[in-house]
């Protein structure tokens, strides 16, 4: 890098502009700005929120698809001295309020009609008590009830206001929370992790030297912007090193083609059953994709054999695995570029610099090598905690620091992990713990099998056995007691799957994660207990 990092997201914006301003910043549809005029638009944005009554340290929520507007609203925000609060486009009416009140968002930015949703429709329904939402932006679609267009918003802007927006960009400091970003709520109510800038931006700058980004590339972003892989891992680098975003509101794999053949795609990171998709899909050999080059994946089964195909036919040059949660700033582990295949897909790399992370037992004990534990990290990543809930940030984040991530792993002696699972995923068969990601690693090796996904289901002897999933790979037949006799041939006889299932595609959140927890409904049904 020859430039100094910001310390702040407001300050981000006036890095992208004097360091890389006459570049394209971002490319979508017909949409197409320069950084400096993308910085021009964000200000403008800014002026016209300071205009509408924001204060410093104020919720925005935007609640939005991935598209050039969102980078507009949540950096305004940052700019006029607010608080982010992405809002997950999959959320329905009372999902979303629940994250408005909790945030107290006084400001929200979002659509209407992305894939037929009327978002503010979603809220009326939901008949929520928002006390502390005064202006609801729509940012593209029909001007509905009680909202206002982005275009109307910003006329209100005047000269006072813009005076008050130059003030309030650098109001905030990098170590005061500028991110609520809401988890899942897989386990329940969605926790709104605090993030601070400065740690954000020191791991993502290190993030993007390991991919080795590079100016006038082009990042297409499949990862939602409301997730830490979007925004963190997509656009906070793109803006640190001058790479253009080219957001992707849908997924969807011929269009995502497309974009690369059209667009130029460089660097396109995301969970492993977007490449595996790619890699199926009957009609690949048919797309331009030699402008490819970066990749970051993890979080799930990666094959060797697919980080070789990632290389040879997608083209990547870099492919890298990394390990990251929300309460890490997204990031902890990541593996270098210079790493092998097989290091790639059997690990999620070793601690990024300024970060600790061991494995460690039910007492918290840290454990040798080579031995199954709780992945814990400690470092400047970790969150500030969760938003009003003091007592579940002591449970995650205990007093030596060691932020408890819930996630399996082992070690190895050079510092690199394997995460075999999460806690609450694994299962125990007869007394030994099965642990799906293994399992499945081992049936993705499988010539006919695509993708798939392995659950515990409940059986009278045992406790619980094995169910998988199993998508057939293009071109391939095969029948379910195959898949299992060839299973208790190379697997010990606890880890083989009882059931298993054929299905036309694995059923994904909007990270493009496996949703097991549909899986498991999916299974009572076909086991007659739903």
């Amino acid at each position: 890098m020859t430039w100094s990092l910001p310390k702040t997201l407001s300050g981000l914006v006036d890095h992208a502009r004097n360091e890389h301003g006459d570049l394209p910043g971002v490319v979508d549809g017909d949409v197409r700005l320069s950084f400096a005029e993308l910085a021009d638009v964000i200000d403008e944005t800014a002026a016209a929120m300071v205009a509408h009554g924001l204060q410093p340290g104020d919720a925005v929520a935007v609640w939005a698809p991935n598209i050039w507007e969102w980078v507009v609203a949540a950096f305004a925000t940052f700019r006029a001295g607010g608080i982010v609060v992405p809002v997950n486009t999959r959320f329905r009416g009372q999902e979303a309020a629940y994250v408005l009140q909790k945030s107290k968002a006084t400001m929200l930015f979002t659509v209407n009609g992305f894939l037929g949703t009327d978002y503010p429709a979603l809220l009326r329904e939901a008949k929520a008590d928002l006390p502390a939402l005064r202006h609801t932006v729509i940012l593209r679609g029909d001007i509905a009830e009680a909202t206002v267009s982005l275009a109307e918003f910003k006329a209100k802007t005047d000269d006072v206001a813009r005076a008050e927006r130059m003030e309030r960009s650098t109001c905030r400091s990098g170590d005061e929370v500028a991110l609520v970003m809401f988890t899942s709520g897989t386990t329940g109510l969605p926790k709104g992790v605090m993030v601070a800038a400065e740690p954000l931006l020191r791991a993502f700058a290190f993030y993007g030297e390991c991919m080795g980004m590079q100016r006038e590339e082009r990042f297409l972003i499949i990862s939602p912007f409301f997730h830490a892989f979007g925004f963190n891992g997509g656009i906070v680098p793109c803006l640190l090193y001058g790479t253009t975003i080219v957001p992707c509101a849908v997924f969807d794999l011929d269009q995502v083609l497309q974009s690369i053949a059209q667009e130029k795609i460089n660097i396109m990171p995301g969970p492993p059953a977007i490449f595996q998709s790619l890699l199926n899909h009957a009609r690949l050999e048919d797309y331009d994709l030699s402008s490819l080059r970066r990749c970051v994946t993890g979080a799930a089964t990666i094959p060797v054999e697919m980080v070789i195909q990632m290389r040879q036919r997608l083209g990547f040059e870099v492919v890298i695995t990394a390990f990251g949660m929300t309460e890490t700033t997204g990031i902890a582990t990541a593996c270098r570029a210079e790493d092998d295949a097989e290091t790639i897909a059997t690990t999620s790399g070793r601690a990024i610099p300024g970060v600790e992370v061991r494995i460690v037992d039910d007492e918290g004990h840290e454990l040798p090598s080579g031995e199954a534990g709780e992945i814990v990290v400690r470092g400047y990543t970790n969150m500030l905690g969760y938003l009003g809930d003091p007592e579940q940030t002591a449970e995650t984040i205990d007093a030596d620091g060691w932020l408890h991530t819930g996630d399996i792993g082992v070690m190895n002696e050079r510092g690199y992990i394997d995460i075999t699972d999460r806690k609450k995923d694994m299962f125990i068969v007869g007394g030994f713990n099965a642990y799906p990601a293994e399992i499945e690693r081992m049936m993705i090796e499988h010539p006919d099998i695509g993708q798939v996904s392995v659950i515990g289901i409940a059986d009278e002897r045992l406790g619980e056995v094995g169910a998988a999933f199993v998508v057939v790979a293009p071109g391939s037949r095969i029948a379910p007691d195959e898949v299992i006799a060839w299973c208790r041939e190379r697997m010990a006889n606890y880890k083989v799957p009882r059931q298993v299932w054929m299905v036309e595609a694995l059923p994904l959140n909007a990270s493009n994660k496996v949703l097991k927890i549909e899986l498991r409904e999916r299974a009572k049904v076909l086991l007659g207990h739903g």
